[in-house]
């Protein structure tokens, strides 16, 4: 019975060492071990460089001359010193590049990676694993053999639509995705970088400029991570053709009817061969400032195509057929460049039989934002045609304030699962800033931070604590309060029942406050009720973050932005108990009083969104993120 009571508490010692251990590393590894009978820790005294939270970028104080000389000319197969301890490091060619293993013995540590870029993450998790024996006060003799789902992990910022964020704000960003194992970033452009003929386009953006994105890109290199250039090429481009030195290249000068409705001035025209010269132009301006070997074109949402300008050539070709075409012509102006061509999957979707038609060396882009898209159904129209292509789930915080969490995970994990079963190449993690960017950085960190988990192993880490993990890793609050209200409140949308398309309904209530609360096809699920009981979720999370010992070096800043958010959402729901009160439900119905209250109220949060912008953020398009709030105030009269 003795024997049987000690293997039962060694037992449980070691799965409470995993169980404590899995809340510091993210991504989880593949295979994690507690060799058996271990209770404790190693023999080994580690002291680390300064704290574990500030340990290098990418841990340089820890292996010396590791950026400049790399790991095969200076370290292969020798002992690094770190206080008391021995970490011997080699590289077995046998695994796949991406691949480590890492051994915490009694005496030693040994670690050994496919190629330099696996000893690399090797090393980002030996540091998660430094933080927890820094917090528990012991090194866990461990085992952990690893390597990626996906050759490529990536995440796009939207940059467009209206946020550009300063260079600060990028390496932070960089930071945080590196030691995550993401090796792909992406900033999505329509007019945001300084072309040099163009500052039309540009002036009011503060653009990116050739040098920054240099800069970046030499930032990126250092942590593993290639700087994917990113320039919408054929939709998307409203920004260019409302100036009138561009409009004779639009496929509809003047509006016209689209699936979409009436519309003008979004699509390049295929038929205009300045189209074609414009895209030349800017590719051999952009490309080489990036180090990259891929280069996405974009050229989603051409919903103006065959409407105006090419209606008579997609009424001869097909629309399919005339989309493909100018596709192609601009990829083989990527190929002078030797770059391989991204572009978004969408259009090509639409015309399945042209799917097999596609150069093999281009790689398409299958996004879809809600829990349900259909990636089971899209993704083996690519395998079976032989290309290669990413899944491209999103963190479903635009239009939405403080974010819809239950939706992005469930995307998040959907892409993963089937971009995994039928052999996608990549997994892209897309963050978009439609309708002003009124979401805050801090408010998009729990999807970050899922997807990427999500991309390096699914199996390992669709059940991980993300509210833990936000704690931990980007907060730097050991109690995990700040994580989980984090995450409950880009769950506080559900508590109104009342759901809309890729938005949440905070969202709507702003955007739609000149439609009647008790009548517009989505503001009339809305009752008091549900929004009373929304309020008061949102004030007890709000609470408990504020409440919480975040310690990450931009806690104000946090406190700050989701502060904002949740005034802002705050604000939608007292809209809606007003207008309830309403017998027609119009904001106009409103006793003089009560819209007061709600302009000043309103009149507030555009002034606080105005500086919290510019903690992170470029001055332009602060302007124009600023004036669609502005465009809800005026409903207010």
């Amino acid at each position: 019975m003795r024997i049987l009571f000690l293997c039962i508490a060694l037992l449980t010692g070691q799965l409470t060492i995993a169980s404590d251990l899995s809340n510091y590393l993210l991504p989880a590894p593949k295979a994690l071990q507690i060799p058996e009978g271990q209770l404790q820790a190693t023999k080994l005294t580690i002291h680390l460089p300064g704290t574990a939270i500030q340990w290098s970028k990418p841990l340089l104080h820890l292996l010396s001359n590791f950026e400049q000389t790399g790991i095969q000319s200076k370290l292969l197969l020798t002992p690094t010193l770190i206080g008391q301890s021995a970490l011997s490091i080699k590289i077995d060619q046998q695994l796949k590049p991406q691949a480590y293993t890492l051994t915490i013995g009694e005496y030693d540590i040994q670690l050994t990676g496919g190629s330099e870029t696996g000893v690399y993450y090797g090393l980002l998790t030996l540091q998660q694993v430094g933080r927890y024996a820094v917090d528990h006060g012991y090194w866990p003799m461990v085992s952990i053999v690893d390597e990626p789902d996906f050759e490529r992990r990536g995440v796009m910022l939207d940059i467009s639509r209206d946020k550009v964020p300063t260079m600060k704000t990028l390496y932070g960003i960089v930071d945080k995705l590196a030691s995550w194992k993401i090796n792909e970033l992406q900033l999505y452009t329509e007019h945001t970088f300084a072309y040099k003929n163009h500052q039309t386009v540009w002036q009011d953006a503060s653009p990116m400029t050739a040098e920054q994105i240099q800069v970046l890109d030499a930032y990126c290199r250092r942590h593993y991570i290639d700087l994917v250039p990113n320039q919408n090429s054929f939709g998307h481009m409203k920004r260019w053709l409302i100036h009138e030195e561009y409009e004779h290249l639009a496929e509809l000068p003047q509006p016209g009817k689209t699936i979409w409705g009436m519309m003008s001035r979004t699509s390049l025209s295929p038929v205009e061969p300045g189209s074609l010269e414009l895209m030349q132009e800017l590719y051999a301006e952009l490309l080489p400032n990036f180090t990259s070997q891929y280069f996405n074109i974009g050229c989603d949402e051409t919903v103006e195509l065959g409407v105006g300008k090419s209606k008579a050539l997609c009424q001869q070709k097909g629309k399919g057929r005339v989309y493909l075409d100018f596709v192609l012509e601009l990829k083989k102006e990527v190929d002078k460049y030797n770059r391989t061509t991204q572009f978004w999957g969408d259009i090509i979707l639409h015309h399945p039989e042209l799917i097999p038609e596609l150069p093999k060396d281009m790689v398409a882009l299958i996004w879809g934002y809600e829990a349900d898209y259909p990636f089971d159904k899209n993704c083996p129209k690519f395998q079976q045609a032989g290309l290669p292509y990413y899944v491209c789930p999103g963190t479903s915080t635009w239009n939405s304030i403080i974010g819809r969490n239950q939706n992005a995970f469930a995307n998040l994990k959907n892409a993963a699962v089937n971009g995994k079963q039928y052999g996608a190449k990549g997994f892209l993690n897309t963050n978009w800033g439609d309708q002003g960017h009124w979401q805050p950085l801090s408010i998009c960190y729990p999807a970050l931070l899922y997807g990427a988990a999500l991309s390096w192993s699914v199996e390992s880490n669709t059940e991980i604590d993300i509210a833990q993990h936000v704690s931990l890793q980007i907060l730097n609050d050991t109690s995990g309060q700040s994580g989980t209200a984090l995450v409950n409140l880009g769950d506080a949308y559900l508590k109104m029942h009342a759901p809309t398309d890729n938005s949440n309904i905070f969202h709507q209530l702003l955007k739609r406050n000149s439609k009647s609360i008790k009548t517009d096809r989505w503001l009339k699920r809305i009752n008091k009720t549900n929004t009373e009981a929304t309020i008061a979720f949102i004030e007890q999370q709000l609470a408990a973050f504020q409440a919480a010992p975040i310690q990450c070096a931009d806690a104000d800043i946090v406190r700050q932005e989701v502060t904002q958010a949740c005034a802002l959402a705050l604000h939608a729901c007292h809209l809606a108990l007003a207008k309830l009160t309403t017998t027609d439900g119009h904001f106009s119905s409103l006793d003089a009083a009560r819209k007061a209250e709600l302009k000043q109220e309103l009149e507030a949060l555009i002034a606080q969104h105005q500086t919290i912008w510019r903690m992170r953020n470029r001055e332009g398009g602060l302007t124009d993120s600023a004036n669609k709030m502005k465009a809800v105030l005026k409903t207010y009269r």
